[in-house]
C-alpha cells in the first residue's frame, strides 16, 4: 500500500502537466461546477501506482485485465467512445479477469461467468456515474477498499489483502490532488479502472462468505455507487428517456440542490460510504446472523431516498398507493364504455344517456349539451367535495352546437380529455379535423376582469375545426365515409385565468395520437 501511495503521489503532478500539454482537459459547461479547464486523465497515475505495487508483490496475473479496463477508459477520454464500444472493452476486461479465476462463486456453474461479467461492467459504470464531483469517486473507493482490507486482515485472507491494499494506497495518493477544489480529475480511465478493480475485489471478498447473508457484504460496501446507478436507470426509465442520457439527478446533484457546498457534499458521501463499510465488515464477520445489519441497511436506504426527494418516485408512490392507478383504469374503462354506447346509440337521447351514466366515473361535476336546437343538462355528485373551483371543457359538435363539461380541480378526471375524441367519432365520423391557430383577442380597456370580479375561474376551450372531404378525395383514398384514417392531431387549449388584480392568458399545446381503425 505504501509503494502505491508514493508512486501515485509522485506521478499525479507529472500526469497533470502531461494532460495540459496534450489538451486532455475537461472544459467548463452547464452541468459542471468548475470554472476553468481541469486535466482529466488522472487515472494514469492511479493505474501506474497500482501496477507497480502489484508487480512488487509478484501478483501480476490480474494486470492484463486491469490494463484492458484502463485502455478502454483512456480511449474514451481521448476520442469519446460510443456506449457500445465502451461496454465491449469492459466485457473484454471482464473476460480476462474470469480467465485468472476472478469469478463469482468460484466458477462452479456455467452462469457464474456471465454473472461475473455483468457485475464487473456494472461496477465500472457505477463508479463512472458517481464521479461527478471532486473527490467523490476516490473517497467512496477508499471506503470500500478499506472495508475489504479490514475484513481480509481479520479473516486472514492474504489474496484479498494483496488485491485491496495497492488500490487503497493509490486512491489515497490521488485524493490529495482530487479533493475539492480539484486540480486534476481521474477521468474515464481512472473511474473505469477503479470501478473494475472494486468489482474484482468484491468478488474475491464474496468467495470467503459461508452464507448468503455474509456474501452480500461486498454489495453493501459499494452501496452508494450501486444505489446511484440503480436510481439513474429507474428514473430515466420512468421519464421515458435513454438510460445513457445525462441529467442532474444523481445523488451528489440532489445534495447540491439542497444547498450544500461541493466540499460538504463530498464529506456527506464519505460519511455514508464509511457507514456502509462498517455495516459490510459487521456482516462479513457476524456469527449470529446478519438480520440486524440488513435491517439497518434497509432503513438507511429508505431514509436517504426520503431525504433526496425524487419526483419520479413520489409520482410512482402516488399512482400505486393513493388511488391514481385505480382512477386511470376506471377512466379508461369509462371512456371505452362511452364509446361503445355511442356506437350502439340510435338517437341523441341515447348518446346523452351514456354521458349521464358515466359522468361520475369521468370526474364530471356538470355537463350540458346543445345539439340540433335541443338542450341537455345533468349534474353529478363528483364535485360534492370541492369548494366550487372547476375548470370547463368545451367540445364543438356542429356549427354553434357544443358540449360543455365542468370538472373540479384535483378530481380524478383523467379520461375527460379522451371524451371529445369519442364525441367526434359518433357525430362527425366523416370529417377530417385540422388545427385552428389560437389568436389572442384584443384587450379591452377594463382588462380581462371586470371591476370587483374576485372569483377564480379557469376556462379551457377545446377547439377542433372540421373540414369535409370531397368525393374525389374520398374515392382516391378508396375508403368509406366512416373509415377515414384517424390522423395525428394537435389540440390548442386556450387557458384563461381570472383574478381580481393579476390577469393573464396562456396557450398550451397538447398532442393526441390516434390509431387507424381496422
Amino acid at each position: 500500500m505504501a509503494l502505491a501511495f508514493l508512486v501515485t503521489l509522485l506521478l499525479t503532478p507529472v500526469c497533470r502537466l502531461a494532460c495540459r500539454r496534450f489538451g486532455w482537459v475537461d472544459q467548463p459547461g452547464i452541468r459542471k461546477l468548475h470554472q476553468r479547464p481541469i486535466p482529466r486523465a488522472g487515472g494514469i497515475a492511479i493505474f501506474l501506482g497500482y501496477a507497480v505495487a502489484i508487480c512488487g508483490c509478484h501478483e501480476w496475473t490480474i494486470l492484463p485485465a486491469v490494463f484492458a479496463a484502463f485502455a478502454t477508459g483512456m480511449l474514451d477520454d481521448i476520442v469519446n467512445l460510443k456506449p457500445r464500444t465502451k461496454i465491449a472493452g469492459q466485457v473484454l476486461a471482464s473476460l480476462l479477469a474470469c480467465a485468472t479465476g476472478v469469478v463469482i462463486g468460484g466458477g462452479g456453474v456455467w452462469w457464474h461467468v456471465p454473472l461475473t461479467i455483468v457485475w464487473l461492467v456494472g461496477c465500472a459504470n457505477a463508479v463512472n456515474l458517481i464521479d461527478g464531483l471532486d473527490g467523490v469517486a476516490a473517497g467512496i473507493g477508499i471506503c470500500a477498499c478499506g472495508a475489504a482490507l479490514v475484513s481480509a486482515l481479520l479473516g486472514g485472507n492474504s489474496a484479498l489483502a494483496l488485491a485491496a491494499a495497492p488500490l487503497l494506497g493509490a486512491l489515497l495518493g490521488f485524493l490529495i490532488y482530487n479533493f475539492s477544489p480539484a486540480s486534476i480529475f481521474m477521468g474515464d480511465c481512472g473511474s473505469n479502472t477503479v470501478g473494475f478493480l472494486l468489482g474484482c475485489i468484491t468478488i474475491l471478498w464474496s468467495q470467503t462468505g459461508a452464507s448468503p447473508a455474509r456474501m452480500t457484504a461486498p454489495v453493501i460496501a459499494l452501496a452508494i455507487p450501486i444505489l446511484d446507478t440503480a436510481l439513474a436507470i429507474v428514473r430515466r426509465f420512468l421519464r421515458n428517456e435513454s438510460i445513457f442520457a445525462a441529467d442532474r439527478g444523481h445523488i451528489h446533484h440532489r445534495l447540491l440542490a439542497r444547498g450544500f457546498t461541493p466540499r460538504r457534499v463530498a464529506w456527506i458521501l464519505y460519511a455514508g460510504g464509511g457507514f456502509f463499510a462498517c455495516l459490510a465488515i459487521l456482516l462479513a464477520r457476524s456469527t449470529y446472523g446478519g438480520a440486524p445489519v440488513l435491517a439497518a441497511f434497509g432503513i438507511a436506504i429508505w431514509l436517504a431516498l426520503r431525504y433526496l426527494r425524487y419526483d419520479e418516485f413520489d409520482s410512482v408512490g402516488r399512482v400505486l398507493f393513493k388511488g391514481v392507478l385505480r382512477g386511470l383504469v376506471s377512466a379508461e374503462v369509462a371512456v371505452r364504455e362511452v364509446e361503445t354506447a355511442f356506437r350502439q346509440a340510435r338517437s341523441i337521447e341515447e348518446c346523452w344517456m351514456a354521458v349521464e351514466s358515466h359522468g361520475s366515473r369521468l370526474g364530471l361535476t356538470r355537463a350540458t349539451m346543445r345539439v340540433y336546437g335541443r338542450m341537455f343538462a345533468a349534474e353529478f355528485g363528483g364535485g360534492a367535495e370541492t369548494t366550487g373551483e372547476c375548470w370547463s371543457l368545451r367540445v364543438p359538435l356542429n356549427g354553434d352546437d357544443a358540449m360543455d363539461l365542468e370538472i373540479p380541480f384535483g378530481a380524478g378526471s383523467i379520461g375527460v380529455a379522451a371524451l371529445p375524441i369519442v364525441c367526434e367519432r359518433r357525430w362527425f365520423p366523416s370529417w377530417k379535423p385540422s388545427v385552428r391557430k389560437w389568436r389572442s383577442p384584443p384587450r379591452q380597456a377594463g382588462g380581462l376582469c371586470g371591476p370587483g370580479d374576485s372569483s377564480r375561474t379557469v376556462t379551457i376551450i377545446f377547439t377542433i375545426e372540421a373540414q369535409r372531404h370531397g368525393e374525389k378525395q374520398r374515392q382516391r383514398q378508396n375508403q368509406s365515409p366512416r373509415r377515414l384514417p384517424r390522423t395525428r392531431r394537435g389540440l390548442f387549449f386556450h387557458l384563461q385565468s381570472k383574478f381580481a388584480k393579476n390577469c393573464w392568458r396562456k396557450r398550451i399545446f397538447s398532442t393526441v395520437s390516434r390509431e387507424p381503425r381496422q
